[in-house]
């Protein structure tokens, strides 16, 4: 039987915010963009989140929720050398360590460098080590799998940790609403609750043909969530499959110089980006939304590819099949995928001298 963590840091870029700075401490803190300009909640502080302020929601309705929220800027660099922090004590326990973000992961302690039988005291340990050398709290999760391991992580947030003992997961099931299941979301949660799916384990008994009308391509991966089943390892090396960058306008946008100087900044970073990872793409994608929230997205493949005036051409050549210019634009994206070696050109032949054999 696995032993699988599912490590969360609490609140972490507003609990980094507060750590650094003692005045916010107690306060309510969303770190995230201007509520002026359509600011996004990146983080908010449990106390925050008291109020309804939660992460993703713009930060005009947070201020509004909570008229004393103190807004901070993020600072990027300094939350990735405090994730850099954390994932050096998880990988001096185990190398199987899966990051999911900068501030959670799974961990496969099966065995580990402390020689731990027990998932529970590694957890234990790791959350100890974690406030004495960051000043920060996690709280962790705890089970035979992943999914059950990442529900467990947020039962008793913040500063949590959840044990589900094999011989406990039959009840910890029963007890979990159909929200629970990974990959429902509310529109599915609805849909569900309609044909009269309202707990984890009601996906037992209902008619896999239902089930598959109801949520697709999903019906099999929640059948064997609902019995407790995921036999997914954790991997501790992922290839990326995608990188690039969105840039969401304070003000619609019009002037198509302005436009095309902006994808140009994005192909060329998306283009250095493949250059630190020496990788080349095949696949580069424009995202537009237009004024209206109205997304589209235009793609073009070729041969491999990591150079930045070959991106930031493909990039400009698929604005030429949008309304950009006609119609006023909120956010604007470039990326690259499809990701491959370079492909060398074949060489001429040689012509062959008369003696040649």
């Amino acid at each position: 039987m696995r032993r699988i963590l599912h490590v969360d840091m609490d609140a972490f870029y507003a609990s980094v915010e507060q750590r650094d700075h003692p005045d916010l401490r107690g306060r309510p803190v969303a770190v995230g963009g201007d509520a002026e300009k359509r600011g996004v909640v990146a983080a908010a502080s449990y106390e925050a989140r008291t109020f309804g302020v939660r992460s993703a929601i713009p930060m005009a309705r947070a201020k509004r929720l909570c008229p004393s929220l103190v807004i901070v800027r993020p600072d990027f660099t300094k939350y990735r050398a405090v994730s850099q922090q954390v994932f050096a004590m998880f990988r001096d326990v185990t190398p199987l360590v899966e990051p999911l973000s900068l501030d959670e992961a799974y961990l496969d302690v099966t065995e580990n460098a402390w020689g731990e039988p027990l998932g529970t005291t590694v957890a234990r340990r790791l959350k100890d080590q974690i406030r004495e050398r960051t000043g920060l709290t996690a709280s962790a999760g705890v089970a035979p799998n992943k999914f059950l391991a990442k529900i467990a992580s947020g039962w008793q947030k913040p500063d949590g940790l959840t044990v589900i003992a094999p011989e406990r997961v039959e009840t910890f099931l029963q007890s979990l609403p159909i929200d629970a299941l990974w990959g429902v979301g509310p529109v599915t949660a609805r849909k569900l609750r309609a044909r009269g799916i309202h707990k984890l384990v009601d996906i037992r008994t209902v008619d896999p043909r239902m089930l598959h009308d109801t949520v697709g391509s999903l019906a099999d991966w929640l059948a064997r969530l609902a019995h407790g089943i995921d036999d997914r390892p954790v991997v501790s090396e992922r290839h990326p499959k995608s990188s690039g960058s969105e840039r969401t306008f304070a003000d619609d946008v019009t002037d198509l110089d302005d436009i095309r100087d902006t994808i140009r900044t994005m192909a060329r970073n998306a283009a250095a980006w493949l250059v630190r990872h020496e990788l080349y793409a095949r696949t580069v994608t424009l995202k537009v939304r237009y004024d209206d929230f109205t997304t589209i997205t235009r793609s073009h493949s070729d041969a491999p590819t990591r150079d930045a005036n070959a991106i930031v051409a493909r990039a400009r050549a698929l604005l030429e099949k949008t309304e950009v210019g006609e119609r006023p634009v909120r956010l604007l994206g470039v990326s690259v995928h499809n990701f491959g070696p370079e492909v060398t050109p074949a060489p001429e032949p040689q012509a062959r001298l008369p003696f040649d054999v």
